[in-house]
């Protein structure tokens, strides 16, 4: 049961239930205490009456009643009896209470000696209406409160929802915080059940924020720190590189994986800048209409010379689709989507950019014909510094797991969605960006197919 409400409703109403059981239980055996001691009574005061008749005639006409038998006996003669008594003695000749079988049924019998006239009055009642006495007013005083319970049930419900409230204030307020907000939850005067736990909350999110702000300001200020002196290496490398190939020649290998290092390493300083700068509490949005498709076509018209070294065919199609958002960030967010499908597509492959409205949304498409990348990674690739395979990825690059990290969190600063699918090409990936369409610019336009650059056929 996940339900705390329904699991508090429940309970409450099986105790009262139990409750219920056992009062009517004991209710049952004190019913039939009393209706024992009253239909005993019953039979000597009937007992008394057959004793007082002068003639046998006379208490021969008192057998009509078929709940009751009677008989009256001189000595061993059987005088006077009621026309369901048999024709032996219902019960021993002794004064007192006894039972006895007869006529199909089971009797209570009391035995009354009439010594003025020296007769033994024996006189019997069924006790299966005895029982059916005391289940009637057991039966008449649980039902008002059996039929009572779906009211009682509904209150109890009212009831703890009211006591739940201050829970469901405190989820709200949880609910309600954005991933970037990490203030102290605001809940006026919590029960003093909640004040721990709210205090604990808030020590928590103290800590987080804490920590983050601590990494950030690690990231920030090492990044910072690290470009001045990667720019005097790259220029000290460029250097060495003239002299060395006036030496030994334009082809030496060390000298280009020294350089190829030297630009890796400007590229992860240059990420965790973009990482940082894409934080929430760092970024200042300017969200404006903007048509998607054309801020398309300019960054990949920038972004041209990076797929022709490689031959690959770069394809754009699209329509005009207005948005709300922000030229920089939406820049950043392609230009590392385009370095991701660059990277990883083989020489000679293929790139499709799509824009297309769908709804209220405008999906944005970045299609290659890579090595794919497996289902059951989709998530994990969103991860900062995660990379499928490490340095052993089977294209052969190398990078930071940083580029698709700074995608997601400026996926989310734009209150869109991001997803990946096979590319539908022959092999590869498909990143779908949804971003929320601007309403007021929508339909103004109309669909082409531009291509941007394209490699061998």
């Amino acid at each position: 049961m996940n339900s705390i409400r329904v699991f508090l409703v429940a309970v409450i109403l099986a105790v009262i239930t139990l409750f219920y059981f056992i009062a009517a239980l004991r209710g049952y055996q004190s019913s039939m205490l009393e209706a024992d001691r009253l239909f005993d009574k019953q039979l000597l005061d009937t007992a008394r009456l057959i004793a007082n008749l002068h003639t046998e005639d006379t208490a021969g006409n008192l057998g009509h009643d078929a709940s009751m038998a009677f008989q009256v006996w001189r000595g061993e003669r059987l005088v006077a009896s009621s026309r369901n008594a048999p024709d032996t003695a219902i019960s021993t000749l002794e004064p007192g209470f006894d039972y006895s079988n007869f006529d199909g049924y089971r009797w209570r019998t009391a035995a009354y000696f009439d010594s003025a006239r020296g007769n033994w009055i024996l006189v019997a009642d069924r006790t299966d209406l005895r029982f059916a006495l005391a289940e009637n007013v057991i039966l008449e005083s649980l039902f008002p409160t059996l039929a009572g319970l779906p009211i009682v049930g509904l209150l109890i419900w009212v009831i703890v929802s009211g006591g739940l409230r201050p829970l469901r204030a405190l989820a709200g307020e949880l609910a309600g915080k954005q991933p970037d907000d990490l203030s102290p939850l605001a809940i006026a005067a919590p029960k003093q059940e909640l004040e721990q736990i709210v205090a604990s909350c808030n020590g928590l999110l103290e800590r987080l924020e804490t920590s983050l702000l601590r990494e950030k300001q690690f990231a920030s200020d090492a990044a910072h720190e690290l470009r001045t002196p990667i720019s005097a290496l790259k220029v000290q490398v460029y250097n060495l590189a003239q002299e060395r190939g006036t030496e030994h020649g334009a082809d030496d290998a060390q000298m280009s994986e020294l350089e190829q290092t030297v630009e890796r390493l400007e590229h992860i300083v240059e990420q965790i800048l973009d990482l940082y700068r894409s934080s929430p509490d760092q970024f200042n949005a300017s969200f404006e209409p903007l048509d998607l498709s054309g801020l398309a076509r300019e960054v990949l018209a920038e972004e041209f010379a990076a797929f022709d070294r490689k031959d690959q065919q770069l394809e754009f199609q699209g329509q005009p689709c207005m948005i709300a958002g922000d030229r920089f960030a939406l820049t950043t967010l392609l230009r590392n989507l385009l370095s991701n499908a660059n990277k990883y597509t083989p020489r000679g492959g293929q790139v499709l950019v799509t824009v297309a409205a769908k709804g209220d949304t405008v999906r944005l498409t970045v299609a290659d014909s890579g090595p794919g990348i497996p289902e059951d990674q989709y998530r994990s690739i969103f991860e900062r510094f995660y990379r499928i395979g490490r340095d052993r990825h089977p294209s052969g690059e190398t990078g930071c797991g940083l580029g698709l990290a700074i995608v997601k969190r400026l996926v989310e600063l734009h209150r869109a969605n991001i997803s990946i699918t096979p590319s539908g090409l022959a092999t590869g990936a498909a990143f779908h960006v949804d971003l929320p369409r601007f309403r007021p610019g929508a339909g103004n336009g109309t669909s082409n197919t531009q291509r941007v650059a394209h490699g061998p056929s």
